[in-house]
């Protein structure tokens, strides 16, 4: 395969050589001696040869994908091999990259090698034939031509490595500004609600002139290779004519001048050129996306089961008792707790302990999927656990029917059941033998007036495809702080809901007796706990916001990531 491409390109060779040396010819034997026929007759030549590049190109382009088929193939199995390993080597590594790399990366690192190996051998090739040509015509040529075409090279080459430097900062810096928008996009509600507008326009502002810094840092670059083409393909001919007099005092005729210029202009140039353009465009390309492939997988905790490194800050191992002060009437105990979703299955909760007194408010923080719900769904009695148990007010929850686990506990989901009735028969679902004022007090308390009104009162049928999410979410908020259960479980109900009216639903719950434990998905929503419940893969730690702050390492990134969120 090799051989078959410097065989077509070696014709390639053959035909530059030929260009320059009929035109060099078709002066010095025929025009210039007044034989015009000898002149066309090598211009026909030259004309053929120009013809005959097309069988030529066609060659070269049919070779091309035994080079770089080959390539592509090995990047795709090193990256399948590379996330099966990740997936599989149980360090609870997710490869957040793997798709990337199998399709875009993959044929961005393809077509640039093949970029990269039509301009290298062409720029080869083409140089030997109009360097044979040059010497062919005249060796004082060389003299004149070499220089600066070697100048130029080392210049160019010299600029590669920090061109492709400035390349990755550019590509790394896009992303962050990519990176920024997304961030500011989600969380402009909090935003606005928090205030946190010249923070936020900051750090944008910050991402925006990093970005700018790095494409003028490749602007620059790209000057340099724009004199290296300079220095390399334009200054031979102005040399050439600037030396035409003592190039003709050695003997060189016009014609043999007019060759070398063919040679320069017509083949010289346009392959240093098209290298130039090739090796600092795609060949930075390359680099930057051949490091990606190559690099340490890029992923994330697994949060479903994985085991996070330890804690350096904390020595809390796996099923460690999380108690708060004594002497209170416990609420809600979980007594080493372990589930696990399918028999193998990694546990999601792994000999979990856990007291929450009576009256006690806590907040249970951790990534998406590490548990949050699961805890919840064993505390209602909704999830047996594999082994441990969980008791309300003492009483272990599986010994408990159906009917008088409503009474103790409410589970709140995220996706609030609202049916087809009236306003008030949907607030008093947890508790139907409620009085008029109390369902007017729980009303008041979430500030449902507004909807109330909408609606055309409380004895008014709602149709629940006509409510937003928000509505949904307080309907179900109020009938939480309508019903008797002492303990009310909230898996991110508030959700939908903006900070203010959170915080305002929170207090309100919070007022009402009894004991209240929350799935917080803000920062604010957690530090209005008595005590934040950080879940870490199958371990748990529990303490006051600047506690965790020093305890636990989770617990500081999902504050850094609130707080960027906010900002």
């Amino acid at each position: 395969m090799l051989a078959r491409l410097a065989a077509w390109s070696a014709a390639e060779s053959a035909q530059t050589f030929l260009g320059g040396y009929c035109v060099a010819r078709s002066l010095d034997d025929g025009f210039l001696r007044r034989n015009t026929s000898a002149g066309l007759l090598w211009l026909a030549g030259a004309a053929v040869v120009i013809v005959l590049g097309a069988p030529v190109v066609r060659g070269v382009f049919a070779q091309l994908p035994h080079l770089t088929e080959p390539l592509r193939d090995q990047l795709v199995r090193r990256s399948v091999a590379r996330a099966l390993r990740a997936a599989t080597d149980g360090r609870g590594i997710v490869d957040t990259t793997a798709v990337s790399r199998l399709t875009s990366q993959t044929e961005i690192a393809r077509d640039s090698f093949a970029g990269l190996v039509l301009a290298a051998r062409s720029f080869v090739f083409v140089t030997a034939g109009a360097l044979i040509g040059l010497m062919s015509l005249a060796p004082q040529f060389l003299l004149v031509v070499c220089p600066p075409l070697v100048l130029g090279i080392a210049l160019f080459t010299a600029s590669l490595r920090p061109m492709a430097r400035a390349q990755h900062r550019y590509l790394d810096a896009d992303e962050a500004v990519g990176r920024r928008a997304e961030v500011t996009r989600t969380a402009l509600r909090d935003i606005v609600a928090c205030g946190s507008h010249a923070p936020t326009a900051a750090r944008n502002r910050r991402a925006i002139e990093e970005a700018a810094a790095a494409q003028r840092a490749l602007a620059r670059w790209a000057a340099v290779r724009t004199l290296s083409v300079a220095t390399a393909g334009q200054s031979p001919v102005f040399l050439l004519l600037a030396s035409t007099p003592w190039l003709l005092g050695q003997g060189v005729t016009a014609g043999a001048l007019f060759g070398a210029l063919t040679y320069v202009l017509q083949a010289l140039l346009p392959a240093l050129h098209t290298l130039m353009t090739v090796l600092g465009a795609a060949g930075a390309r390359l680099f930057v996306v051949l490091d990606r492939l190559t690099g340490p997988v890029s992923g994330s905790p697994a949060v479903s089961g994985g085991q996070p490194a330890p804690d350096p800050l904390s020595a809390t191992t796996p099923g460690e008792r999380v108690r708060p002060p004594a002497g209170a009437t416990a609420a809600l105990e979980l007594r080493r707790v372990r589930v696990a979703y399918g028999p193998g299955a990694r546990a999601v909760l792994d000999g979990l302990d856990l007291t929450v007194e009576d009256g006690e408010h806590i907040a249970v923080v951790g990534p998406s999927g590490i548990g949050k719900s699961t805890l919840l769904q064993v505390a209602a009695g909704v999830l047996t656990p594999d082994r441990g148990e969980a008791l309300l007010s003492g009483r272990p929850v599986g010994s408990r029917p159906s009917p008088e686990l409503a009474v103790l506990r409410a589970l709140i989901p995220q996706e609030a059941y609202v049916f087809s009735g009236t306003l008030r028969d949907n607030l008093r679902y947890l508790r139907p033998d409620a009085c008029r004022s109390d369902v007017d007090d729980s009303v008041r308390a979430l500030r449902l007036e507004p909807l109330v009104e909408r609606v055309g009162g409380l004895d008014r049928p709602v149709r629940p495809d006509t409510l937003s999410l928000g509505e949904r979410q307080l309907i179900a908020l109020a009938r939480a702080h309508l019903s008797p259960a002492p303990l009310l479980l909230l898996d991110e109900a508030t959700c939908h809901l903006d900070p203010v009216a959170e915080a305002r639903a929170e207090h309100a719950l919070r007022a009402r007796p009894g004991t209240l434990v929350v799935v917080a998905h803000r920062l604010s929503s957690a530090l209005r706990a008595d005590r934040i419940l950080v879940l870490d893969g199958t371990r748990a730690r529990c303490g006051t916001h600047e506690e965790l702050l020093v305890r636990s390492a989770l617990y500081r990134d999902l504050v850094g990531h609130w707080n960027d969120v906010q900002r």
